[in-house]
Order: structure tokens, then C-alpha cells, then sequence
């Protein structure tokens, strides 16, 4: 039985109307045996402490996937650092402390690969973490998930909380945001393609010199990952991690070269024009290949490879092309 006397689990998506929530809710829904708590944003305000503490309390959470955040690629982030930080800090701290104090069972926070060193060793092992200068593009948002990571260890010391980290890799697939001002480098290119071979373009400009190297994972084997950390028992999971740097590097293990990138994504798309970079606009870090030694002793291994997912997103973003072209102002939480 759980905490609310059924049988069922019950589990709080937040951020499910994401990319990576979204994935997130098709898993559970598939796996069964779960009672789904979903709130929009106009129903539950994740960056005001007194509504989540309500919601908290009043719902018997058993367990929570914390997927809701402002994101973007380089261009959102140059555009609102203060926004990236104060609302993915603000989440953060409400969420954790608001399960703290409910008594929930296991959460599970979602970061990202940006919160290493610009320089780290490749590929990036969990225990690089701190140990030297982050990129200056995506810094604010980068802050923000180290101390989300450092929360969740806090309150296991200090409180035995059952709080998780997940840290993935660069991550594409339905629901993605394929806005061409605030989106990240995979979807931006699709639509960017996309539109020049619509408009019969003789070239598509690619920011930068097409040389960074960049790691990309299918949602849906984010999705399944998640699952497998979140269903460990306690000390089977503990037993694998240790005290610090507890977080879980989630990702395939290569990577790919953004010219090759976009590259495949022209044929894909069957865009036949010149592809030119643009070097005068910025490259971000020049590699971002995690260590995936840790969760594959955990069992887990990506399934999908990156021509087939790019394929199975392009034909997704064709199907949803009135929703896509929505929200062009701000990333979305």
C-alpha cells in the first residue's frame, strides 16, 4: 500500500507537458500500476512555494520525476540568464523541500551535461563535476542544476531523503521545441533545413564552425533510463553511487561533429543546397561526451540510434507543424 492507501503508485510529472515529461508520462502509462498526478502551469505554479506546499501535502505523493524547467539553447540563454536561474532555482528549491516535507518516498531530479567544466577530460565521468570553469553561454542555467544536484545530496545527509539526480546528454524527439530563436541545436537545425527546402533556399547558415562535438539521445531511452534509477531499491542504488557527485551521466557514449550533424539532418530533410558556417557566432563548448560507465552497470543502454531518431523526429515535427511554430517568444517550463 502507499501513502494513500491504494495500491497504486502515485507520481507527480512535473514538467509533463516537456519534451522530456512527455516521454516521461508514455512510460509510465505503458508500465502500468501507476496513478499520474499532471499539472499544468496555470494549475500549479512550480515558482510559488505555498502552492506546491499545498499540493504536496494535500495529494500523498509516493514519488516525483522533477522534469519541469526553463530551457533553450544558446540563443535563450544569452537572452535570459536571470530568468534560467531564478526560475530553475525557484523550482528546485520548492519542489525538494515541499517532498521533504510530505514525506515522499523517491524523487528524481533532471539536469544536464552543461553543468560540467567547458574543459573537462573527455569523455565527462560524474566525478568531473566542479572542477573547473563552466561555459559562459549557458552558465545561469548550468548554476542552477549543480545546485539542484547538491540539494539532493544535502537533504539525504542531512535528512535521509531518497532524492535522485540524472544528468542526460544532449536530448531531441516529439514535443521537442523547434523554434528557430530559442530552441537547441538538433531541432533548430530540422526546421532550419526544413524551411530552406520548403522555400527552395540555395543554402542553409549553420552558427558556428561546424566543429564542436555533441553527444544527442533519443527522449524516449531518457525516458526508459529514468525508469530503471527511479525503480532501484535503496541500497542497490546507493550502492552504485557515492555520497558525492551522486548524479547519473544518461547518454550513448559518442558522439558527433556538428557539420556531420548537419550533414545527415540535410539528407533527411532532402534539403540538395550548400551548407556554410557561420564562425562569427558561437560554438559553446567544443566537446560534450559523457561517461555512461555508471548506468550501463546499472543496466541500462541507449536503443535508439541517432539517424533512425532523427527520422522518427523529423516526421513528428511534420505532423505537428501548427503546434510547433507556437510559443516564439520564451522557452517554455
Amino acid at each position: 500500500m502507499n501513502a494513500a492507501g491504494t495500491s497504486q503508485t502515485r507520481v507527480f510529472v512535473a514538467g509533463h507537458r516537456g519534451m522530456v515529461g512527455s516521454a516521461l508520462v508514455r512510460k509510465l502509462s505503458a508500465a502500468g500500476h501507476v496513478d499520474l498526478l499532471l499539472r499544468r502551469r496555470d494549475q500549479l505554479d512550480l515558482t510559488r512555494q505555498s502552492d506546491v506546499e499545498h499540493f504536496f501535502a494535500e495529494q500523498k505523493i509516493d514519488q516525483v520525476y522533477l522534469a519541469a524547467a526553463t530551457v533553450g539553447g544558446i540563443l535563450a540563454n544569452d537572452q535570459y540568464p536571470a530568468d534560467f536561474i531564478r526560475d530553475n532555482l525557484q523550482i528546485q528549491v520548492n519542489v525538494l523541500e515541499a517532498a521533504r516535507q510530505a514525506g515522499v518516498d523517491r524523487l528524481l531530479l533532471l539536469g544536464s551535461s552543461c553543468i560540467y567544466p567547458r574543459n573537462a577530460p573527455q569523455p565527462m565521468t560524474e566525478e568531473s563535476l566542479l572542477t573547473g570553469v563552466l561555459e559562459l553561454t549557458n552558465e545561469p542555467y548550468a548554476v542552477a542544476k549543480i545546485a539542484g544536484i547538491k540539494m539532493c545530496e544535502s537533504y539525504r545527509r542531512q535528512y535521509g531523503c531518497d532524492f535522485r539526480s540524472i544528468m542526460p546528454t544532449n536530448l531531441y524527439g516529439p514535443n521537442d521545441n523547434f523554434d528557430l530563436e530559442t530552441s537547441h541545436v538538433l531541432p533548430a537545425l530540422l526546421r532550419r533545413f526544413h524551411d530552406a527546402t520548403a522555400d527552395n533556399a540555395s543554402e542553409v547558415v549553420v552558427w558556428g564552425s561546424g566543429k564542436p562535438r555533441r553527444e544527442f539521445l533519443h527522449v524516449d531511452d531518457m525516458a526508459d533510463a529514468c525508469l530503471v534509477l527511479i525503480g532501484m531499491n535503496q541500497q542497490e542504488f546507493w550502492d552504485e553511487v557515492p555520497v558525492r557527485n551522486s548524479q547519473v551521466n544518461v547518454g550513448t557514449g559518442e558522439d558527433i561533429a556538428i557539420a556531420d550533424l548537419a550533414a545527415m539532418i540535410a539528407r533527411i530533410v532532402g534539403f540538395q543546397g550548400e551548407i556554410r558556417f557561420d564562425p562569427s557566432k558561437p560554438d559553446g563548448t567544443p566537446r560534450k561526451l559523457l561517461d555512461v560507465s555508471r548506468i550501463h552497470s546499472m543496466g541500462w543502454k541507449a536503443r535508439i540510434g541517432l539517424h533512425e531518431g532523427i527520422e522518427q523526429t523529423y516526421q513528428w515535427m511534420l505532423d505537428s507543424m501548427d503546434d510547433v511554430t507556437v510559443n516564439q517568444e520564451k522557452p517554455e517550463t
